[in-house]
């Protein structure tokens, strides 16, 4: 039996960092950054239909879609990245849906996790695929330093980027976990494994709240206790 984990979060909030710390431990991952590249690759339906849309002055000189310039345009305008999403988001939940499946066929007698890592799982409402959700915070100052520094960014483009995803202060309380990261490692692999511990045990089903879910994480504390 496969236990399905969503993990989300915001953009730059530590994902990426927090799903390598799952891998070690033994999940495996699924990455829907990874297989949004997947979907926009030349000739596909999507990267046609992207084309039609947003014409071929965002095409790189190999056909591939040059991402960064389809992302300023987007995150400068709603409805353009409205359009986008309803191009790729439905593309990308197929392949997710495949893997569920996948997963599940192959571990009818085995108990394995499997941990979606996807920034949009409340947005697309995909979390119904998911038997426990897992919400990586980080506070808004700090994520849009980061976003800033690591994407070079102006203020207001690292905030457009931001406001597009719903806040992390309202997916912390609708998500059975939350790994404050904004801390040490040290700190967020201290969560990490708890949570791993816990999937493992599988003491807790999805209707019962853990006991820190109510709670907003305070940043000079871990959330899981």
């Amino acid at each position: 039996m496969t236990l399905i984990i969503g993990l989300t979060g915001g953009i730059v909030s530590g994902k990426s960092t927090v799903a390598r710390m799952f891998k070690d431990l033994g999940a495996k991952i699924v990455d829907a950054d990874k297989l949004g590249h997947q979907v926009i690759l030349p000739q596909g339906a999507a990267w046609k239909r992207i084309i039609k849309t947003f014409g071929k002055d965002i095409l790189q000189k190999d056909q591939t879609i040059n991402r960064e310039k389809l992302g300023k345009i987007v995150f400068a305008n709603q409805n353009l990245l409205k359009k986008l999403n309803k191009i790729t988001h439905p593309e990308i939940i197929k392949l997710i849906k495949k893997e569920i499946s996948l997963a599940k066929d192959k571990s009818k007698e085995e108990k394995k996790i499997l941990i979606i890592d996807a920034a949009l799982i409340y947005e697309t409402k995909i979390d119904r695929l998911m038997d426990k959700i897992i919400v990586v915070y980080l506070n808004e100052e700090e994520q849009l330093e980061r976003l800033i520094k690591r994407n070079n960014l102006s203020k207001k483009e690292a905030s457009q980027k931001i406001k597009s995803q719903i806040p992390l202060k309202e997916k912390i309380e609708i998500a059975d976990y939350v790994i404050d990261n904004s801390n040490s490692l040290d700190k967020t692999k201290e969560q990490v494994e708890k949570i791993w511990e816990n999937l493992i045990s599988r003491k807790e089903s999805r209707s019962h709240k853990p006991e820190f879910r109510s709670h907003k994480p305070e940043y000079n504390r871990t959330p899981i206790e």
